[in-house]
């Protein structure tokens, strides 16, 4: 093969002396991280500054309601609310997106435990709300007309007590698959 001279030059490390074994140095070759070897590589934190990270957990439900507001006659609702409006209900097969936030612990490498967030999520939301009305069933939702951003404001005030120690970061709730409702907080 013919060499062009524009091949960069291989480094090559110096070569250090090898210990003696009459200096009390070990002859064995360094201790190398077996973690590293593996791809795995560690991230170490810097203790001026945290780093935050945001985990999210799905789950599925469905129930039925009526959108419509009783201040309103039937005529008025049925011209705003449409199909929504049926006085027999209708329902949804609900997918919520629970994002929670904050600093990575470094005992386990987790924010939160979504186990533990899963949990909370199906005790505090889909046990309650799961084949049932929101306007007759749901207790947090009474009063509320059950629009699907009423719906996540009023799971957003269910949750953000009960995830800690993270920090509920974000809410996004499908009512189909093409519509969702998204709440940070704000």
């Amino acid at each position: 093969m013919h060499s062009t001279g524009l091949q960069k030059p291989r480094f090559v490390p110096p070569l250090a002396e090898a210990p003696s074994p009459a200096d009390g140095a070990s002859v064995l070759p360094p201790r190398r991280n077996p973690a590293r070897a593996a791809g795995v590589h560690l991230i170490r934190h810097r203790p001026h500054r945290m780093s935050v990270v945001q985990i999210t957990r799905i789950v599925r439900f469905n129930c039925a309601h009526r959108v419509w507001n009783p201040a309103l006659s039937e005529a008025e609702n049925a011209r705003l609310f449409g199909k929504c409006n049926n006085p027999n209900w209708h329902g949804h097969n609900y997918t919520l997106e629970v994002t929670v936030d904050g600093p990575v612990d470094p005992t386990t490498g987790f924010v939160v435990n979504l186990r533990d967030v899963k949990a909370v999520v199906e005790r505090e939301i889909v046990d309650v709300v799961d084949h049932k009305n929101l306007n007759l069933d749901v207790p947090f939702m009474a009063g509320t007309i059950p629009s699907t951003e009423n719906f996540v404001l009023a799971i957003w005030r269910v949750l953000a007590p009960a995830v800690a120690p993270a920090r509920l970061a974000r809410l996004k709730l499908w009512e189909t698959e093409n519509q969702y409702v998204e709440y940070d907080g704000r």
